[in-house]
């Protein structure tokens, strides 16, 4: 049975083994293979050790999804990040920071689950419009958060992401989605 409930500390690596997981999967033939085969656990869960996402006064919150105890998915949501720089807020909107879903539960509800307890989160935190960025090839997830209500609002950005060997990073297309809460 799926269950949600707040990051804990201790959740670090379970969420960093979905966070990757689901870029192996999601991202496959997007981005290098050379750039998902060396994505490390350990390092992803320190980093959010170190970005402190489980304290409770921390701007962003996570929730887990669980299935018999096992986390299955994930979501991060809070104010939303000018120039998706997290030193600046802005609170006029909400947005997702990220959401991502064991692929072995893709197609299960989990992510509909996640996202409809993250608009509630959302709402309850005051905001009444909310964003979100995604690669614009990750057919996938575009069809997810169109079917959700949530459609490209015309903003675009780029995702750079580091190579190997001293070359420059390859720069991918984000699309910004957005949507009203109260509708």
């Amino acid at each position: 049975m799926l269950t949600l409930r707040g990051e804990e500390p201790d959740d670090a690596e379970a969420i960093a083994r979905v966070h990757i997981r689901s870029w192996q999967a999601g991202y496959a033939g997007i981005m290098p293979d050379e750039v998902l085969r060396r994505l490390n656990v350990q390092a992803w869960a320190q980093r959010r050790r170190d970005l402190g996402t489980a304290h409770p006064e921390h701007p962003f919150t996570t929730l887990l999804a669980e299935v018999d105890g096992t986390v299955t998915g994930f979501t991060t949501f809070g104010p939303y990040r000018n120039n998706q720089d997290r030193r600046d807020l802005d609170p006029a909107y909400g947005e997702i920071v990220a959401m991502y879903v064991e692929p072995a539960r893709w197609g299960t509800g989990t992510g509909r689950a996640l996202l409809a307890a993250t608009r509630a989160g959302l709402a309850g935190r005051g905001w009444t419009e909310y964003r979100l960025w995604v690669l614009a090839e990750n057919a996938r997830a575009r069809r997810f958060y169109e079917r959700a209500g949530l459609s490209p609002d015309g903003a675009e950005s780029t995702y750079p992401v580091p190579l190997s060997g001293g070359r420059p990073p390859l720069d991918l297309l984000e699309l910004r989605y957005a949507a009203r809460l109260d509708g």
